[in-house]
Parts: C-alpha cells; sequence; structure tokens
C-alpha cells in the first residue's frame, strides 16, 4: 500500500461540497465582472464626477480616511497636465467605530458621488495624493473634501486625455476588506470641455436590451424550450446513478456489503428488523449523499448567470484539474487520501450506538471510508452537474441518483440474503479498476484544463493536441491492462483474466477510434467526442468557418442582404454546443437552412476577453440591479438573460432584420430533423412579416 500523504480534516464528502462552495464564492467575489463598486463617469464645469453605486452589503470608503487607515484615493496618470485642488463627496457619510482597526471609520453605503475639481499644471508632475492637508475645494455635505494632491502613476495613451485611477476600499461585514482599482478617462472637446470616454458609455449598453422582443407573440408559435427540463434532470439522474455504481465496486465499496448486512441480519432481534436496519442504513447513505447539494442553494442568487460564471471559471478549472490528478496519483498507489484517525475513531465510535442515530453514523461511516474511491467520481459528478443550468437542483438529482445506487444494494442484500453467494470475492481485480480509474481521471484532468484554455483562448490544447494527450493515456492504459506496464502494489497476474483481456480489447479500440482526430482529414472529427474535445475549428489546422461574433454586424448583414438571424448563444466550455455544431449542423436539412437562408452569429457566453475600454459599461437591468460590462461573455451573457429570460447554452433565437422574435426560442435540440424543422418555420415566419411589409 502507499504512504498516507494526504489527510482530509473534514468529513471528505462534505469537504468536497464546501471546498466547490467557497472556490465559487470567491471566483464569483473576485471576477471583475462583479466589483463591489460600479462606477458611472462624468464631467461639469471642469470638474470630472465620479458616480460610485455600492452593492448591497458593502461600504465605500471616504477618500478622507488618512492614509494610516483603510482609504480611497483618486490619483491621475503622469501624463495628465493637471493637479487635484479638491474633491466633494456627495452622498451619505457614515461614521462608525472599528474594532478591527481600533479607530473610527467614514464610509458610504448606496450611492456616492465625487466631484473632483482640477487646475491645470504647466507639465507632468510627479507623487500621489495626499491627504490631509488644506482643501481648496468646496465642501459639501458628504464631508471635507482632501488636500491638495500630486498625479502619479504610468502613462499611458494621448497626452491630451485626462486619465487616472480610483484606488477604492471597500469592506463587508467586518472581515472582508476589498481593494480595486476602476480606471477612467476623459477627453476634450474643441472648447476645452472635458468628456467622459469610460464605462458610462449608456449608448453601448442600449444595445442590450431589444425593445423589438415580445416572448409571449413571436410571429410563429412554433418552437419553445418548456419539455428540456424535465428530460435534462433524467439524463442527469441517470448519470449519477452510473456514477453510484462505479463507486460501489471500488475496493472501498465492495467489501462492506457483505460485513454489513450480515451485520444488520445477525445482531437484529428478528429478521423484518434486520430488513428494516438494512432499509434505514440505504435511506441514509442516500440522504448523506443527497446533503452535499445543499450549501449550493445558498449561492447568490443577484447574477443569474453565475454558475455559468463558476463552472467556466479559469482558475476554477484549473483546480479541478489539479485535484483529479491528485486522485489519479492516489489510485496508482503513490500515497493514500484519508482522514485525521481521530476523527474516523470518533465517528465509528457513534456509530456503536444501537439506535437510529447509530444507524446514521454507519451510513457516514462508509461515506468517509470510500472516499479515496469514490471522491473523484463524486467529484467529476458535482462539475458536471455545476455545467448544467439547473444549478442546485440538478446538483440535488445528481446526489440522489449517485446516492441511491450506493445505498440500495445494502437494502436489497439484507431482503435477499441468498444473493451475498453470487457476489465475486473482494481481490487483486479491485487494484486493477483503481487504476484503470486512475488513468480515466487523467483524461478527466486534462478536460477541465482544456476548458479554461477554450475560454482565455491560449492555444495550449486545441484539439488535436487533446486528441493526441487522451491516445497516448489510453496506450498507457492498454500496456497496463496486458501486463506491459507495471505497479508497485499491483503485480500483474501469471495468467491475465478473460476480464482484463476484454477490457484491454476494448480499449485498443478506443485507440483505433481515436488515431484518426490527429489528422486533418474527415475521419478526424470523431463524432463520439462531440462536446467533449476542443471544438473543430480549434485546431493546429487553422480551420476557419468564418463565423460572426459581433451582434450588430449580424443586424447590419442581414439588411443587405434581406435575410433572418439566427442568433446562437453559445459557450467555449459548452459540451452540448460542440454536439450541436458537430452533429446537428452539419446534416443537409439543417446546413443548406443556416447556409443560404439565415445570418449566423455565434455569442459566447463564457469570453473572458476584456472588451476596448471604450465598449464598458453598467448595465441596469430590468429588475433595477446594476452589472458591470467589462468582458464579451458579460456582454452576451446579459444580452441572453435581459431579452430572453434564459441562462442556458446553447440557446437559440431567430429574429428578423428589424429584431423582431419569428418563433419561440429553442435549447438544446439534437434531433436534425426538428430543428430543421424550427428553421423552416421561423423562415416562414420571415416571408410572412416580409410580405406584409411590402403591401404597406
Amino acid at each position: 500500500m502507499g504512504r498516507r500523504l494526504l489527510y482530509l480534516a473534514s468529513p471528505p464528502l462534505l469537504t468536497l461540497a464546501v471546498v466547490l462552495l467557497v472556490s465559487s464564492a470567491v471566483f464569483a467575489q473576485n471576477d471583475s465582472s462583479q466589483p463591489p463598486v460600479s462606477w458611472n463617469f462624468s464631467s461639469q464645469s471642469g470638474a470630472i464626477v465620479l458616480h460610485a453605486h455600492i452593492k448591497d452589503g458593502w461600504r465605500l470608503y471616504s477618500t478622507t480616511m488618512p492614509d494610516s487607515l483603510v482609504n480611497s484615493r483618486i490619483v491621475l496618470d503622469s501624463s495628465a497636465k493637471a493637479i487635484i485642488t479638491g474633491i466633494e463627496e456627495h452622498g451619505r457619510l457614515q461614521t462608525a467605530y472599528d474594532t478591527v482597526l481600533s479607530a473610527t471609520t467614514r464610509f458610504f453605503t448606496d450611492d456616492v458621488e465625487w466631484v473632483v475639481h482640477l487646475r491645470p499644471a504647466a507639465g507632468p508632475s510627479t507623487g500621489t495624493a495626499s491627504p490631509g492637508g488644506p482643501s481648496t475645494g468646496t465642501s459639501s455635505p458628504g464631508g471635507p473634501s482632501t488636500g491638495p494632491s500630486s498625479p502619479g502613476g504610468p502613462s499611458t495613451g494621448p497626452s491630451s486625455d485626462l486619465k487616472g485611477v480610483i484606488n477604492y476600499m471597500a469592506e463587508y461585514g467586518k472581515d472582508s476588506i476589498v481593494t480595486n482599482g476602476e480606471q477612467f478617462r476623459y477627453g476634450r472637446t474643441a472648447d476645452g470641455d472635458l468628456v467622459a470616454k469610460s464605462t458610462a458609455l449608456r449608448s453601448t449598453g442600449a444595445t442590450l436590451k431589444l425593445t423589438t422582443i415580445d416572448l409571449a407573440n413571436p410571429i410563429n408559435k412554433c418552437g419553445g424550450t418548456g419539455a428540456e427540463g424535465s428530460k435534462g434532470l433524467l439524463s442527469i439522474f441517470i448519470l449519477g446513478f452510473l456514477g453510484g455504481l462505479l463507486g460501489l465496486i471500488m475496493p472501498c465499496t465492495f467489501p462492506m456489503i457483505p460485513l454489513t448486512v450480515s451485520f444488520f441480519t445477525k445482531r437484529a432481534t428478528s429478521r423484518s428488523k434486520g430488513i428494516a436496519n438494512a432499509f434505514l442504513y440505504g435511506f441514509f447513505i442516500f440522504l448523506i449523499y443527497v446533503l452535499i447539494s445543499v450549501p449550493f442553494y445558498f449561492l447568490k442568487q443577484s447574477d443569474s448567470n453565475i454558475l455559468n460564471t463558476i463552472s467556466t471559471s479559469v482558475p476554477l478549472n484549473i483546480i479541478f484539474g489539479a485535484i483529479f490528478i491528485v486522485f489519479a496519483l492516489s489510485f496508482f498507489g503513490l500515497f493514500e487520501i484519508t482522514l485525521p484517525s481521530r476523527f474516523s475513531n470518533s465517528v465509528d465510535a457513534r456509530s456503536n450506538i444501537t439506535s437510529v442515530g447509530g444507524i446514521f453514523f454507519m451510513a457516514l461511516t462508509l461515506a468517509i471510508v470510500s472516499f479515496s474511491c469514490t471522491g473523484p467520481i463524486l467529484g467529476s459528478l458535482l462539475v458536471g452537474a455545476l455545467n448544467q443550468t439547473g444549478g442546485a437542483v440538478q446538483l440535488t438529482v445528481a446526489m440522489a441518483g449517485f446516492g441511491l445506487a450506493l445505498g440500495l444494494p445494502f437494502a436489497l442484500f439484507a431482503l435477499f440474503p441468498q444473493w451475498l453467494k453470487s457476489l465475486p470475492r473482494s481481490g487483486n481485480w479491485m487494484n486493477t479498476v483503481k487504476i484503470v480509474f486512475g488513468f480515466i481521471e487523467i483524461a478527466l484532468a486534462v478536460k477541465y484544463l482544456s476548458n479554461a484554455d477554450l475560454v482565455v483562448h491560449k492555444g495550449l490544447l486545441k484539439r488535436e493536441v487533446f486528441v493526441a494527450v487522451w491516445l497516448l493515456i489510453d496506450i498507457a492504459l492498454v500496456l497496463f491492462l496486458f501486463g506491459i506496464v507495471r505497479f508497485h502494489h499491483d503485480p500483474p497476474p501469471a495468467r491475465l483474466s478473460t476480464g482484463r483481456k476484454i477490457t484491454g480489447l476494448f480499449f485498443i479500440a478506443v485507440g483505433l477510434y481515436l488515431a484518426p482526430g490527429v489528422t486533418n482529414t474527415e475521419y478526424a472529427k470523431l463524432p463520439l467526442l462531440s462536446g467533449i474535445a476542443p471544438p473543430w475549428n480549434y485546431s493546429i489546422y487553422h480551420r476557419d468557418f468564418h463565423l460572426i461574433n459581433d451582434f450588430e454586424k449580424a443586424v447590419q448583414l442581414a439588411k443587405q442582404e434581406h435575410k433572418p438571424i439566427l442568433i446562437d448563444f453559445t459557450g467555449w466550455a459548452c459540451s452540448n454546443c460542440r454536439h450541436m455544431e458537430e452533429q446537428v449542423w452539419p446534416k443537409p436539412a439543417v446546413q443548406n437552412l443556416i447556409q443560404n437562408d439565415y445570418v449566423l452569429v455565434s455569442l459566447y457566453v463564457d469570453d473572458r476577453q476584456a472588451l476596448p475600454e471604450d465598449q464598458q459599461f453598467e448595465f441596469t437591468s430590468s429588475d433595477g440591479s446594476k452589472r458591470a460590462i467589462r468582458t464579451i461573455g458579460d456582454k452576451f451573457a446579459t444580452m441572453q438573460t435581459e431579452n430572453f429570460g434564459s441562462v442556458s447554452q446553447p440557446f437559440y433565437v431567430l429574429l428578423s432584420p428589424d429584431q423582431r422574435l419569428l418563433t419561440r426560442p429553442v435549447a438544446y435540440t439534437p434531433d436534425p430533423a426538428a430543428y430543421a424543422q424550427w428553421l423552416q418555420c421561423g423562415l416562414d415566419a420571415f416571408k410572412t412579416v416580409s410580405s406584409s411589409s411590402a403591401k404597406n
């Protein structure tokens, strides 16, 4: 056995859920699209006006706070030919004694407006803002203004622009202080007046809300997304159930079936009591796994796209990839993941209680001791469910399937004890199963690293590289199964078993299937890997479909060519999107309609590429909440949510060139005939609209 190198300080299953929850909260909190303070910029009478909208629960510290404490500062770029002479703070200034800082702090909640007064400077100056000096600006109800400040910082952009940064500090509660920076830029008109050129570009934001969209009254009533949810839940439950069956045959779990069933049947005062206890034991296993999903119901709901943000987060995908590599190394026997013995002993001691509570702790003991085998499967299930659109509900369904598959056999074997005789004996075959799953975990790690690469477009794991890595993993697995590659704790048997040979032949077939994927031929498409491997055009062979990724450009082209628009809300890390692109769109009935009769525009909601500075803005949603649009993904995800009330991908919308809704939108539609019928319905609606317009 390998050395015990890794320890978990709390129940591993719950720990995994907490790690996911904390990670998602951290990444969502630190995501550039959701800062604690969002800003608008304007100007008045030679002064620049910085308007801050503060998120609920946050405090924005005043610029009047001294440098020795938490503070906010406004710093001009070194190229700015101006000096700050004073700052007026318009807002409800509050004061409170901070026990951590041992000082009285001054801060704002809700909204505040900082009016920054300037005077021309003879040339660029250096230094930083220095509060505490006499103020030359006009005081306001918001509080005293800061003293003279000298600009500082690196010089970028044309010298005619006035650029700077707001280095602000915000606090949430009493234990979370965030330092952030917000850049601003002002240009000058011919008369010398300052004009904001930063994030307060409302005209850009207006394009996100299409006032011509009426979801309740499309031109034709075909389409719709009402049936996809139930089908998705069923498929996720089945995947969870299959994951539980895999966990059941692992070496940490399988030997416990006869031991546990015998314990209940022999210790009970009657057979019926033993069966009842075994069923209760199985139910508690099911319940424990369902409870893992509970923390996800407390995720912040104000961002309707938060689960998409979590699942496509680059750091989070890298972390998952690293976790699965660690699990794989554990499966290979390099070390063992386990709990501190004092915790295991404590739980095991409670499990001896002959009561409902004792049975519950027996179920918890199973969950704990089996974690080193079931953890990778469970982790894959959790991450996979995060990529769905149902959020916590789908996590619950997935965990329910997993727990049912793991707990049901204990109840069934108690009800039919004679079945125990038909179970295969524990032995070396279990170590073989663990090592096989170790190779599979490495392949999963490559998949999550590929997700991160796709989102940021680094080009490190393009399609052929991804397939080549999987092919190498498959070759290593085949060599192990046939006894050529050996692990020190699992020497190959003197005679290969039939099961091992069959499994080896299966993975040889997998390798033969993968091999063409590294070529630039028609055989490289690998339909079975649609949604798993990177998209066909993310290739070392520079395949290009000349797709349009700009909505305004698509509208302009649709008007020129007099064609309707097919909007494809998609994602770089969206598996179902790849399946549609590679298995549905190429079908002749679908391809002909898209190429000949529509203008296709693909909008990636998880694209982390920053928008140009003059295209970044703050958007006020229909419910009054504000969202900072900083990246391409922010823009298109908000556009989808605001106009169509959906956060799922893929999501397809048909519009006329004047942006009227032709049909009800549809989501994932794997049936090419149904998808082609929907496209034809939209085309018929467009002809109806065009005919009416011609008559008028």
